[in-house]
């Protein structure tokens, strides 16, 4: 199955949603932006604590559901001494989203800053012996 991947996400909000119950989240480093504006509700995506750097075949995960998604911008001033203020941007997204199953990185595409990291999963069960 082909999705494109969060990457650095907590391995405490992975366990969260191992449990089953839909969370919101809010990301705000860059490539995960990225990669929630080409994505549609609906769609799946693949989640894991694993660096975009780091990221490798064999890495394991979690695919999760988009239920919605939004970008927003916020704007932030911050005065300084006197007259001088300084005025920022900063670009976040909140997807809402739902655990489907886990998942093992097979092969991994990046075609740079401005383009999401691409991954192949294999979807993987866990049985316990009674």
């Amino acid at each position: 199955m082909k999705c494109a991947a969060l990457t650095g996400i907590s391995p405490e909000l992975i366990k969260q949603l191992k449990m089953g119950k839909p969370r919101t989240l809010e990301l705000q480093s860059a490539h995960n932006v990225v990669t929630i504006a080409g994505i549609e509700p609906g769609t799946s995506l693949f989640m894991t604590s694993v660096d975009m750097e780091d990221l490798s075949a064999g890495d394991s995960g979690i695919v999760v559901d988009i239920i919605s998604t939004s970008i927003s911008m916020k704007r932030i001033i911050e005065f300084s001494q006197g007259l001088h203020f300084e005025e920022r941007e900063r670009t976040s997204a909140r997807i809402q989203v739902k655990c489907n199953s886990n998942a093992t990185v097979r092969t991994i595409s990046h075609e740079g800053v401005v383009a999401p990291t691409l991954v192949e999963v294999v979807k993987t069960s866990c049985y316990h012996a009674i």
